[in-house]
């Protein structure tokens, strides 16, 4: 498994006015992806001069933000089994979301934070 993306990944109700906030810091959308289950999600990608990245996910389904961090492999399998082993859990039981350019879910470290692990499909 190889990573080829390593961002923050804020997931929000208020993703309009987190984006704001880092625009005034000097980011800029970089990636926007829609139709995300079923169109309940968006996610956002900024990208600062220097090439630094941050992920906003909107979410209405969140009580509180949660802060996660994003890990892009050329195999989300491989990747997957290999966090699983290591006690992750993925809170949706094996639950993946696939769309036509990506497959990925959020596991949950033993001692609590997250990650997000994706694998980008090119076709």
């Amino acid at each position: 498994m190889k990573i080829t993306g390593f961002a923050p990944l804020i997931v929000t109700k208020e993703y309009e006015a987190l984006i704001k906030v880092f625009e005034d810091l000097g980011f800029e959308s970089n990636h926007t992806k829609t139709g995300i289950e079923g169109g309940a999600n968006t996610n956002y990608q900024l990208k600062d001069a220097n090439g630094f990245r941050v992920n906003i996910a909107s979410s209405e389904h969140i009580e509180k933000d949660l802060t996660a961090i994003t890990i892009n492999v050329d195999n989300f399998d491989e990747a997957y089994d290999f966090l699983i082993s290591r006690g992750f859990v993925n809170p949706r039981g094996d639950k993946v979301t696939d769309t036509n350019s990506s497959r990925a879910t959020m596991l949950f470290a033993p001692s609590g934070f997250a990650v997000n692990i994706a694998e980008h499909i090119k076709k």
